[in-house]
């Protein structure tokens, strides 16, 4: 049986591809997309992608997820330093969330060096760019033993 995996994006991932190339890089998200989906295609799993500016938005979208989706790649922008909402969502869906973001935030202000979401996700990926998310996907597959970790 497929397994199925969201892919997740939070406020300002919209803007890849033009918003701070030299910290986020230079591809669009519709091109990380198309990367994961590319990644995931001998393994048979279903891929589906959101993103929203909106906190809110994404509490619903990781609540209709548990009805569906097998994990979670999820990069949730600067809500991962400020959303126990997203927190409390992850913790109740009780379906594995690899957190992933382009750039290594521990290098970066402080203010971007505490996760709200580390706590309970599966695991964290920061700092490989568009890669991570292939990671993370990677992280999931190791995770339902579709490939050794």
């Amino acid at each position: 049986m497929a397994k199925h995996l969201l892919l997740l994006n939070g406020p300002n991932l919209n803007l890849l591809g033009t918003r701070e190339p030299d910290v986020y890089g230079s591809l669009t998200l519709e091109d990380i997309t198309s990367e994961v989906e590319q990644f995931l295609q001998p393994y048979a799993v279903v891929l589906r992608h959101q993103q929203s500016n909106h906190e809110g938005e994404l509490v619903d979208m990781l609540h209709i997820a548990r009805n569906w989706a097998d994990g979670v790649v999820f990069n949730p922008g600067a809500y991962t330093h400020t959303s126990i909402a997203l927190r409390d969502a992850i913790a109740a869906i009780e379906i594995p969330v690899v957190e992933v973001h382009l750039s290594n935030v521990h290098a970066r202000e402080s203010f971007r060096h505490h996760s709200y979401l580390a706590p309970v996700c599966l695991g964290q990926i920061m700092g490989f760019g568009w890669r991570g998310y292939i990671l993370g996907a990677h992280a999931l597959l190791g995770a339902w033993g579709l490939v050794e970790h």
